[in-house]
Order: structure tokens, then C-alpha cells, then sequence
């Protein structure tokens, strides 16, 4: 088999970070098993001129440990020096690399849903302002490992995961820079084609769905290319099929159900989840698994229970194509339509208000938590509603039908 390590680390650099000269790299792994990605990702760094590569790894047996046996008050408690890793990438301007992968997201099975819900590290508030800032080139990368394997495939076969991936992430053809490239230029043509509609509203609908979401005034839809104020232009997830915007937090009615299972950044896997939205907030949550876990971080604060983002992929993403659930956000949220409840991305609104309280009178939701969830299928239509109320086919059998 070929060996995509240095590929995937060759790619990471030179697409997903866009990595400048003389920056420093701060490498963020989810767990110690993506030793191997990221000291491939460090290496590639450093012969394509960076400074200095910070590599840190989290730990989520230690963080259950945290959950069960920390006092109750001391679980929103964030370090310093943890904060400091991301703010101080932010201040140097650096490139950020976060590796994805959960061997074990089990680990936090059967512990208090309350308790789980108060400690949101790794993902802290801090890494919504390094988006926000525009100032830090930044993406989110897989790293197979055996416990993610078996997972998947039901055998920790980490070769026949890397095998799976490599199509996915493009590192299978001969020019992968170039075949990012090209498909940049597609997804790109989509948000385009949503922007000169200027649709009002998205409409959902199918088995459990029949979900419509208001937009924000101002809103753009793009694609996972974010540029940074130094002239990078990093493209945020690899992978990437999907185009985005931000809904109204206001304009938000219906009933949705989850077509694959959610993996929360708190660590609980989600099966079966099901939402009814009223008012633009989440009125009734259930689910066959871990149901408890959804309602208590909807209520970490008073943005967790609306919407941020929606995003739209349709059936030719190769994510989907392969029919598998990956179990990670980063590969499920690629396979099909999704929301996310909680904070918005600043960068897909034109002209957003620096006051908080105007954000939110414009629509414009906040929180320390942002959540995906894959709603979408085959099954699922998609629909932008015009102003006046027309309904314009986006999405039908899983194709992209606008034009």
C-alpha cells in the first residue's frame, strides 16, 4: 500500500495551512495516537520554512478521570497555559493544526451528563476568537489509528483506513495540491450560485424532517476557504464538501432528526437524535443514546439551543460515497447537509456589528459551544425560499440541481 503519511502531511502544509514562511505551527492533537500525524505534520512544517511547531496532544481517558472525580465547581475550570496555546497563536499570527481521530470517544459512556456538560475543553471559547481573527491560517486534518479503525470497519485495521481515506482527502491522485485546487473552484461556483439568489430561508424536508431556517441579514454562503489578513489561504477542513452560512437564531421552526450518529466535543456518541425547533430555540430534544447529554450542553448558555451554521453537501461527496459512518465530525459532517447549534462564524456575515447586543438584534447567535449534527440524505430535499415566499429546488435524490 502507499504510504499517505507524507502525503497527508505534504497536503496539511502546503493546502490546509497554506503555511508562510517564518511562521510557527502550533499542532493540536486530539489524542497521543496521532503521535505519527503530527510529528509527519511537523516535519513537513518545518522543511517548508516554519520557525517553531508546538506539538500538544489532549487525553480524553484523563479528561473521564476530570468528570468523575473533580469537584463540581472546579469542571468549567481552564487552565492558563491552556488558553495560552491558543491565544498566543493568535497574537504570533501562526498557522494551527488540529488532528482528528478519536480512538475511544466510549470513554465517557455512562458518566453524569451534567458533569460532562460543564467542562468543554479541548474546545474552549478561545478557538471561536482564533477564527474570528482572521489573523491565524488554520485547519482540521484526520489521523487514523487502530481504535478509530475498528470503529469504523469492526477490526483495527489502520491500512484499510488510510486506504478509505485516501480518496477522500485526494491524496490518492498524482497531483493532490492541484486536485484541491479544482475542487475548490466547485465548491466555490456553489456559494456563488446561493449568493446571487439571496434566498431567505432554507427548507428541509424528509423522513422526521420538515425543518425551515431563517438567514440572517447579511449572510454569505462559502466554503472552507478561509483567507487570513497576511494573504494565506488555508482551506479549514481537510476534508471538505460542504458550503455554509449563518441562520437567523430567530427564524428557526420545525422538527429535524439526525441521519447519522453525533459525536459531541464533549465526547458522548449520540444515536438517533431528534430536535423540534420553536422561536428559533430547541424546544424538544431525544434520542435513542445519550439524549441527556444534548439537552445539558443545549443549556451550557443562552445561545447553545439555537442555530449557527447550516451547511449544505450533496451525494458527490466522496465521504458519502464511501457508505460509511465514520463516527468523527470531521468525515461525517462531510457526507451529508448539517446544522450546528451554538456559535456562529463571524466571517459569513457581511458587515457584522462589533456590539454584542447588536449581533444578536441582527440575528446573529453566541455561545462557547458550536455542535454538528448531519441531517441530511438521499431522502432529505433541500429548498431556498425566496422573500416573497417562492421555493427554489437546491437539492433533490441527493444532487445539486441549482443553477
Amino acid at each position: 500500500m502507499p504510504d499517505y503519511l507524507p502525503r497527508l502531511a505534504e497536503l496539511t502544509v502546503k493546502v490546509g495551512i497554506d503555511l508562510q514562511p517564518g511562521q510557527d505551527v502550533f499542532v493540536n492533537a486530539w489524542d497521543p495516537v496521532h503521535a505519527d500525524v503530527a510529528r509527519a505534520v511537523t516535519d513537513a512544517a518545518y522543511r517548508a520554512g516554519a520557525r517553531y511547531v508546538s506539538v500538544l496532544y489532549w487525553d480524553g481517558p484523563a479528561k473521564a478521570s476530570r468528570i468523575r472525580h473533580a469537584p463540581a465547581d472546579s469542571l468549567d475550570f481552564v487552565p492558563d497555559w491552556f488558553r495560552r496555546n491558543i491565544t498566543e497563536c493568535t497574537e504570533r499570527r501562526a498557522a494551527a493544526v488540529t488532528i482528528f481521530g478519536d480512538p475511544n470517544p466510549g470513554v465517557f459512556d455512562g458518566l453524569d451528563a451534567t458533569r460532562l456538560s460543564r467542562d468543554l475543553m479541548p474546545q474552549i471559547p478561545e478557538i471561536h476568537q482564533l477564527i474570528a481573527s482572521n489573523e491565524v491560517n488554520w485547519t482540521c486534518i484526520p489521523g487514523p489509528n487502530a481504535g478509530w479503525a475498528e470503529r469504523v470497519f469492526g477490526e483495527p485495521d489502520v491500512d484499510r483506513l488510510w486506504a478509505t481515506l485516501a480518496p477522500i482527502l485526494r491524496i490518492d491522485q498524482e497531483d493532490p495540491v492541484e486536485a484541491w485546487r479544482l475542487h475548490g473552484e466547485k465548491l466555490g461556483e456553489r456559494a456563488r450560485q446561493l449568493n446571487e439568489r439571496g434566498f431567505d430561508a432554507i427548507h428541509f424536508q424528509g423522513p422526521g424532517t420538515d425543518l425551515k431556517v431563517g438567514l440572517v441579514h447579511g449572510h454569505r454562503w462559502l466554503y472552507a476557504s478561509f483567507p487570513t489578513k497576511r494573504g494565506a489561504h488555508p482551506i479549514v477542513n481537510l476534508p471538505t464538501e460542504e458550503v455554509f452560512t449563518t441562520p437567523d437564531r430567530n427564524r428557526v421552526e420545525g422538527t429535524v432528526q439526525a441521519t447519522r450518529p453525533v459525536l459531541l466535543n464533549l465526547g458522548a456518541l449520540v444515536e438517533g437524535l431528534r430536535i423540534r425547533f420553536a422561536g428559533g430555540r430547541a424546544v424538544e430534544v431525544d434520542a435513542d443514546a445519550n439524549g441527556d447529554a444534548v439537552r445539558e450542553l443545549m443549556a451550557f448558555d443562552e445561545g447553545a439551543a439555537r442555530l449557527g451554521e447550516i451547511a449544505l453537501v450533496d451525494g458527490s461527496s466522496p465521504v458519502g460515497q464511501s457508505g460509511l459512518v465514520f463516527g468523527d465530525v470531521l468525515l461525517d459532517e462531510n457526507a451529508a447537509a448539517h446544522i450546528a447549534w451554538g456559535q456562529a462564524y463571524e466571517v459569513s456575515v457581511a458587515d457584522l456589528p462589533e456590539d454584542r447586543a447588536e449581533r444578536e438584534r441582527l440575528g446573529f447567535n453566541m455561545s462557547n459551544v458550536h455542535q454538528d449534527a448531519m441531517i441530511g440524505s438521499p431522502e432529505v430535499s433541500v429548498s431556498g425560499i425566496e422573500a416573497g415566499g417562492a421555493s427554489v429546488p437546491i437539492m433533490q435524490n441527493d444532487v445539486w440541481v441549482l443553477s
